[in-house]
């Protein structure tokens, strides 16, 4: 990635279909839109011609379907949730896409490292399949902590496979941690640590989520508007250029784009 660009999860509120929404975007300054399959994935033929025909300087990833559990204790489940990675993986390949990120697995009582070892034996299975594919494979950090997925499971996961880097929730790390990593020095001990242990590729091909969000002593409890939220954004931001973070922001406010574009513009105005 040649810079930091600005994405929606989704369509844009304020449009009517993928066609109207890439206008909205281009309009707005913003450069591009996470493709939601969290229902599935389903996409209409009009739908795919739009994503395939949009201006080649906007950016496509996906979010892969919610019913993912690498660690399920029913093997049809584990195998049913290897196939929506590898579905979300080709589908958004095949319209040009560059990342796809999803919630890994819950420890469903089970050890830390036990989880992480059933996580790795399903990654291996998705890369046995996807062969040559040259999409990104990206974990999500989680927002509560019956979920597998805290940054340090997930950069240790990165180093086990050529093509997984983490998508960095920070909202979710906020709430998972119930507060904690929320202030500028907190922030860029998370570059430091994902740079020092997966190298400049990582800072310079970087999926981030970002959010407004309201958690409890459980963690993530709902994503709100950054206003409304006391998530530390302008401080994240700040951070993120003055690690010179290369990559996708991808913004899951509930008011998509104008939280979106608040993000963009902030960070526009850091010196």
């Amino acid at each position: 990635m040649n810079r930091l660009n600005f994405l929606t999860a989704g369509i844009p509120l304020s449009a009517k279909d993928y066609t109207d929404g890439f206008k909205t975007l281009q309009n707005m300054g913003l450069n591009g839109m996470e493709l939601e399959f969290v229902r599935g994935v389903r996409i209409s033929e009009k739908s795919k011609q739009a994503v395939l025909s949009r201006d080649e300087n906007l950016v496509i990833t996906s979010h892969a379907p919610f019913y993912v559990n690498l660690n399920s204790d029913d093997e049809e489940k584990i195998e049913a949730s290897i196939a929506r990675i590898i579905e979300t993986a080709e589908m958004t390949e095949s319209l040009g896409g560059w990342s796809i990120t999803y919630h890994a697995a819950y420890y469903m009582g089970n050890s830390a490292e036990n989880t992480f070892n059933k996580v790795v034996e399903g990654h291996k299975k998705i890369f046995s399949a996807l062969n040559n594919s040259k999409i990104w494979i990206r974990p999500e950090t989680t927002g509560k902590k019956t979920q597998w997925g805290d940054i340090d499971e997930i950069i240790a996961l990165s180093k086990e496979f050529e093509r997984v880097l983490p998508c960095v929730d920070f909202s979710h790390i906020y709430a998972r941690e119930t507060g904690a990593y929320n202030t500028y020095d907190e922030f860029c001990k998370i570059f430091d640590k994902v740079g020092k242990n997966l190298g400049s590729t990582a800072l310079e091909n970087f999926h981030a989520h970002i959010a407004g969000i309201e958690y409890t002593q459980k963690g993530e409890r709902k994503h709100l508007n950054l206003e409304e939220s006391d998530f530390n954004y302008k401080d994240l931001l700040c951070a993120f250029k003055a690690f010179g973070i290369k990559g996708v922001i991808v913004c899951e406010s509930p008011n998509i784009e104008e939280d979106c574009k608040l993000l963009s513009d902030y960070y526009q105005s850091v010196i």
